[in-house]
């Protein structure tokens, strides 16, 4: 992490950074620090605290460069080189997320696809081909400070992530609905979309309750 930017910092930037980047898909070249934070769902007070620990305050009446404001913020986040990923787990979800486009536009490049099934091995998805889940510590030597996403079976997740730390990996993007355990030197990023789906179901439910609510007063 950037030193002196704070771990909230840190998780609203990739936000701020792909409202700017479809305002220079636009042309936009300039942009107010209320329009960028309306875009993004955070206060404009916020997003400007959240912008000076980049060295960037804006111009009072003008606001911000957009196309500069893009390179500070992938300057800060290690965006401005290509990082390999390697994709362990090629069922449905490791599927979808090997055919994901987006990776690559946004400098990262999957280097390599490992699955333990044999009717997977040796498939091809885009331009990889699926390797053997026994090649992983051989791949993560050809692939020095790769990013390992994780999309395996629940009961082999934290075996094979404890191979993936042992090889060297320091940081893993985790899709396995558990909780992992890891040395304090490796970040892990827990994506649990069952866990989101709670959450909304959460919402809906009150939405859903409002008006008896309101009829119980009456």
């Amino acid at each position: 992490m950037p030193k002196g930017i704070p771990v909230a910092t840190i998780a609203r930037l990739p936000l701020y950074l792909r409202a700017l980047r479809l305002l220079s898909d636009r042309g936009v070249k300039l942009v107010s620090s209320e329009d960028l934070a309306n875009s993004t769902a955070v206060r404009s007070t916020k997003l400007r605290k959240d912008l000076s620990y980049l060295g960037s305050y804006g111009v009072r009446g003008v606001g911000y460069e957009v196309d500069y404001l893009i390179h500070q913020i992938a300057r800060v986040m290690g965006l401005t080189q290509d990082w390999p990923v390697i994709l362990i787990g090629i069922g449905n979800l490791g599927q979808a997320l090997a055919g994901y486009g987006g990776f690559a536009t946004r400098g990262f490049k999957v280097r390599a696809l490992l699955d333990s099934d044999p009717m997977k091995v040796g498939t091809q998805i885009g331009d990889q081909e699926v390797q053997h889940i026994n090649q992983l510590e051989k791949v993560i030597g050809e692939n020095p400070n790769c990013i390992a996403v994780l999309a395996v079976p629940e009961n082999a997740a934290q075996t094979i992530c404890d191979r993936i730390v042992s090889a060297g990996v320091t940081s893993i993007l985790n899709f396995v609905p558990t909780v992992l355990q890891v040395p304090d030197e490796v970040e892990m990023r827990k994506v649990d979309l069952s866990i989101e789906l709670q959450i909304l179901a959460f919402y809906e439910q009150r939405k859903l309750a409002q008006p008896t609510e309101l009829e119980n007063r009456a």
